[in-house]
Parts: structure tokens; C-alpha cells; sequence
């Protein structure tokens, strides 16, 4: 897509998520701004929207940055995981996750410098002791669990992050049109979703799916191509509470044309809302009851 056809795009589906900004009244305009860390180092495959050119800010960077100034929250990008430490992390309010692989791997296709060990127990226990997340698509496939990919692990066998985020990354077929069912429409920002729509992404087949997950998407299979999705609907977008903190993930956000949607911007931006304590939403559990087949493994 021509960079200044997507610019119109955006500029357009930005207008859509502006009647979101009810949840900041006159009164929330005098309080510190909710800060926020956008997250997006790249172990292994670097997503186009994440990649930065000639120094100038990513894709996503740009359309995140115009909603957050919109919502009085101030934005911080970086691909540098030593920023992962207890002193430097208590600052933020949320974090933001678009990430992929190993985050304590020195070596990175980006060239970013890695998280440590005890960043990534910092930045954990950070949410667990009430910090927001929201992750975006590749955020599930990292820090991996150990064992088969194909093959699901208990709850005390996943990598700790896999635990905090709910579900975890198998493998991906072509991108493709498949239909989302909206299972909670009172979701701050899913209100204009409808019951369902259909959109064209790369979608995740995903697994380990804690028992807890408040389902807001549902993937629907029927129709899909490739072997990675001859399986049930399974969840393609929830929240959760992870300790006191606020947890929302998104298998969406691979595609340029995904981002500049007015769908997923106004989703985000109540992600973003819910997870700094913004809006509320219902956290009940509610996956065994609305895909009650989801932790059945696709064949490889």
C-alpha cells in the first residue's frame, strides 16, 4: 500500500476511535499523564510494522502515538530490553508488547540489546503487583515453553511469560479472511465491532490457554485453509487478570492494512484504556463456556 494512501487511511480510522475519548474527562486532563512502554524488540523475524527506517518511528509507533496524545497517555518505544529493571520499569503504567522470540537472547535481528533474566522477573512481577499489558499479535510467540510446539504443556510446565499472557504461539498458515465472533461487546472499544466481522490477517493457531482467559474474539475455523486451523474456535483476543494486574492479547496486528483499521485501533485504544485502569470491564472467566474446544492441538 503507497505510504500516503495508508497515511489517509489512518488519518481517516483515527476519526472512528475519537468517540472513545468520553473515558477522559475535563477532571482526568489534570492528573499526570498514564505512561506507557511500547515494547517491540525482534529475536528472531522482524514484522514490518515494527521495523524502523532511516531512524524515524515504526509503523505501529505512529498510529499508537496520535491515540495515546489523544487519551493523555505518554508513549515510550524502544527495542532496548535493558530497560527491563525495577528502577526503571516503576514509572510506567502499562506496557506494550510487540515483541518475538527469546527476549534475554543477546543475538536479535534488530540489532536490539536483550532483556536479562531479571529484567524479565521484574517486568513479570511489575504486572503481577497491578501494571496493565496488552500485547499484539507476535507477543504470543515469545519466551516459549519448553517440549514440542505442537503439543500442549501443563500450567507448571509453561515459560513463566506464557503463564502471565494466557496463551502461547503454534505456527501460522497464508494470510487469509476469517471471521471473528465478538463474544463481549461491552469491551471498551468493541461496541462498533458487531456480532461479528471479517477481516484478513495472518492468524495465530495458538495453545496453553489458561483456564481464566474473559474471551472477547472468538477465531472461527470453518472455512479457514491450511492444517493449522482443522481444529475448533479458539480464542483470538481476551483479557485476564494476572495477580492485581490487567492482561489484554490480540492475535491481530501483522498486516499494514490491520493497523490502519478503524476496527483494531478502536480496539487497542480500549486495551490501553482498560489496562491502565482507565475503564472497566467484566475479567469473568468465560472460555470453557464460549470454546469449549479450544485447547484441542491442530495436527502438524
Amino acid at each position: 500500500m503507497p505510504r500516503r494512501l495508508f497515511l489517509l487511511i489512518s488519518s481517516l480510522a483515527a476519526a472512528a476511535w475519537l468517540s472513545f475519548t468520553v473515558s477522559v474527562s475535563l477532571a482526568d486532563e489534570g492528573r499526570p499523564p498514564h505512561r506507557l512502554l511500547f515494547f517491540n524488540r525482534s529475536v528472531g523475524y522482524q514484522h514490518e510494522v515494527v521495523a524502523q527506517k532511516n531512524d524515524k518511528p515504526c509503523l505501529a509507533e505512529e498510529i499508537l502515538r496520535p491515540i495515546c496524545d489523544t487519551h493523555h497517555w505518554e508513549l515510550v518505544s524502544t527495542k532496548n530490553g535493558e530497560v527491563f529493571s525495577p528502577e526503571n520499569i516503576a514509572p510506567y503504567d502499562a506496557f506494550l508488547f510487540y515483541t518475538q522470540g527469546d527476549l534475554t537472547d543477546p543475538k536479535a535481528t534488530d540489532g536490539s540489546k536483550p532483556m536479562t533474566k531479571a529484567g524479565k522477573a521484574a517486568f513479570l512481577d511489575a504486572i503481577k503487583n497491578g501494571k496493565g499489558y496488552v500485547g499484539f499479535h507476535c507477543a504470543a510467540d515469545t519466551f516459549h515453553s519448553s517440549g514440542d510446539r505442537h503439543e500442549a504443556q501443563a500450567s507448571g510446565h509453561r515459560d513463566p511469560y506464557i503463564n502471565m499472557l494466557g496463551g502461547e504461539f503454534i505456527i501460522h498458515g497464508g494470510d487469509q479472511q476469517a471471521t471473528m465472533t465478538v463474544v463481549d461487546a461491552k469491551f471498551p472499544g468493541a461496541d462498533n465491532l458487531g456480532p461479528s466481522f471479517k477481516m484478513t490477517e495472518e492468524w495465530y493457531s495458538l495453545k496453553n490457554f489458561a483456564d481464566d482467559l474473559h474471551v472477547l474474539l472468538v477465531n472461527e475455523t470453518n472455512g479457514m485453509h491450511d492444517k493449522c486451523y482443522d481444529r475448533p474456535p479458539y480464542p483470538a483476543t481476551w483479557i485476564r487478570n494476572y495477580g492485581q494486574g490487567r492482561v489484554f492479547y490480540t492475535s491481530m496486528g501483522h498486516r499494514r492494512e490491520v493497523w490502519a483499521s478503524s476496527q483494531f485501533q478502536n480496539l487497542i485504544t480500549g486495551a490501553i484504556s482498560w489496562a491502565v485502569g482507565d475503564s472497566n470491564a467484566d475479567t469473568t472467566p468465560n472460555i470453557k463456556r464460549v470454546v469449549p474446544q479450544a485447547n484441542v492441538i491442530p495436527p502438524k
